[in-house]
């Protein structure tokens, strides 16, 4: 392990947050200033499809005219329009929020959401330096500013996986409830199998097929059959034909699509890139016992395994650069491993629309597989020479100063 004098300080690192930070506020402010309503990104859909379920429609949600009808309600106005692709067992998530006025529902679903991810992080790293790192993350400003739900899934997936080992039921039911999502849950029955974590996998479907049904029970049986024919219409809208969304989405599929590539090679490029991810997966958690390194494979490689992952998704970064940050810190340093971490701290500012027209290219995919290589890298050096058995079972309580 290299332990030279790095570029990459204690000093920079904040100095750099701050910066970022700042950005951030002032992007933030000008946002507020300039804009004529208070329409919030994404969390307008969720809005209008709360108002729809408490008007006994909730299955209208699915139809884009009806959407955007109950969207009107929220905001009057020209909006963007985007469709509305979620599991009944979402509507348990969002069905309270049009009881609330859309200002109110905003700030109280966005502040409710990120105190769950913070109260997560805070299992993981503490610290004056981590702290500031955090909040000049771009992936939390990102989520934010759309008003989506990336810091709810990723409290969910993080929580899940602190209790693998020692809560496996509470895992099980955290990844369950991930279901609200179901393909940033794709890899957890992979490493689950891998280490033979039988409760957990059993509870997890347990948990995700009981969400489901009572979904479906309090809404209505229209609601999932809408739910299952709009699995089409995402396909065709936002992947296959979504030239809007390519360059929003950090996946090998768009990657390969703003490239100009067919759609099927990019489905065979993007399947490639999955099943090494799995594979990459699969061997950190049956044969790395270092649970930094095993959690920070399985949530950078979600976004390598799903085509359809977006930018407001990469809030989930924060887990695997803070586990993969505590790793370094105690055991030294591997050669470009801080400038990966760095590339991975940046990525979703860099998905920004107006960066990428420009360039015609994202820089997603090359900074995931990036930082799974540099994981996997870390858990094949450390299963070999034995130093995981120890290192992951370090608190998880761990302080950066």
């Amino acid at each position: 392990m290299k332990t030279d004098a790095h570029w990459l300080n204690r000093k920079r690192l904040i100095f750099y947050s701050r910066v970022f930070l700042l950005l951030f506020l002032v992007i933030g402010v000008g946002l507020v200033v300039t804009s004529k309503n208070m329409v919030t990104g994404d969390f307008i859909l969720a809005w209008a499809a709360s108002h729809l379920a408490l008007a006994g429609h909730a299955q209208d949600a699915y139809s884009i005219p009806s959407l955007i009808k109950a969207q009107q309600i929220a905001e009057p106005g020209p909006q963007d329009v985007y469709g509305w692709f979620y599991p009944p067992s979402y509507y348990l998530v969002i069905l309270p929020l049009a009881l609330l006025p859309y200002a109110v529902a905003y700030w109280s679903f966005m502040l409710s959401t990120l105190a769950g991810y913070l109260l997560v992080l805070r299992r993981i790293v503490r610290g004056r330096a981590a702290m500031w790192c955090l909040a000049g993350f771009s992936g939390l400003w990102m989520n934010f500013y759309d008003g989506q739900n990336g810091f709810l899934t990723a409290a969910i997936a993080g929580a899940a996986l602190l209790g693998v080992d020692r809560r496996p039921v509470l895992a099980g039911l955290f990844i369950g409830l991930l279901a609200i999502k179901p393909h940033l849950a794709m890899l957890f029955p992979v490493a689950l199998l891998a280490i033979g974590a039988w409760r957990t996998l059993i509870t997890a479907a347990v948990t995700a097929i009981t969400f489901m049904v009572a979904g479906t029970a309090i809404l209505g049986t229209a609601v999932l059959k809408a739910f299952l024919a709009s699995l089409g219409d995402a396909r065709h809208l936002c992947l296959e034909n979504g030239s809007l969304l390519w360059s929003k989405m950090p996946s090998v599929f768009a990657f390969m699509r703003l490239l100009g590539t067919p759609v099927t090679w990019a489905y065979v490029a993007h399947f490639i890139v999955a099943v090494v991810a799995v594979m990459a997966v699969w061997r950190v958690w049956r044969n790395c016992r270092n649970r930094n390194l095993r959690n920070a494979a399985l949530m950078t490689a979600t976004f390598l395994v799903s085509p359809y992952v977006l930018f407001y998704d990469l809030a989930w970064l924060a887990f695997p650069i803070a586990w993969l940050a505590l790793d370094g810190l105690r055991s030294g340093w591997l050669r470009g491993e801080r400038e990966v971490l760095v590339a991975a701290w940046l990525l979703p500012l860099l998905m920004m629309v107006q960066i990428i027209a420009h360039l015609n290219v994202q820089a997603g995919p090359l900074v995931l597989c990036s930082l799974l290589w540099i994981t996997y890298r870390r858990a094949t050096s450390a299963s070999m020479t034995g130093a995981a058995a120890t290192a992951g079972h370090a608190d998880q309580y761990e302080i950066i100063q």
